[in-house]
């Protein structure tokens, strides 16, 4: 079958691969069906909240190839990979995607431990005596 518009999507450590093909709304993670996949409807909707935005609910079959992070953390992947492709598959899709700010990377990582503190910000407790 002919992918009609690929996306990479990232968030945290995970990485999503997203495949667009035309099909009646199938939405396969890893091999699982969506629901699924993800423990929490929380997490099924932040990751189809792109394709209720643009109202293609039906339209497409998307495949989801998603690794690294956490749940929440691939949720977000996905929602950022399959808002790329449906770029790609329509410009149209865009300035909606664009205002919802779903084609914008999430950059927030967690911080580095830093040598000589507890993590990577706290210190060890001070001892005055």
């Amino acid at each position: 079958m002919k992918n009609l518009g690929i996306g990479t999507g990232r968030r945290k450590e995970a990485v999503a691969r997203v495949y667009i093909r035309d099909g009646a709304g199938k939405i396969v993670v890893n091999g699982k069906e969506i629901k699924d996949y993800f423990s929490t409807p929380e997490q099924v909707q932040l990751a189809t909240q792109a394709i209720m935005v643009t109202g293609n609910e039906n339209k497409y079959d998307i495949l989801i190839n998603v690794y690294g992070g956490g749940m929440t953390g691939q949720a977000g992947a996905c929602l950022h990979g399959i808002s790329r492709a449906l770029t790609q598959v329509d410009q149209s899709n865009y300035t909606a995607l664009k205002a919802n700010g779903f084609l914008t990377r999430d950059s927030r990582m967690v911080e580095r431990k830093k040598f000589g503190q507890r993590g990577a910000r706290r210190k060890f407790q001070f001892s005055k005596r």
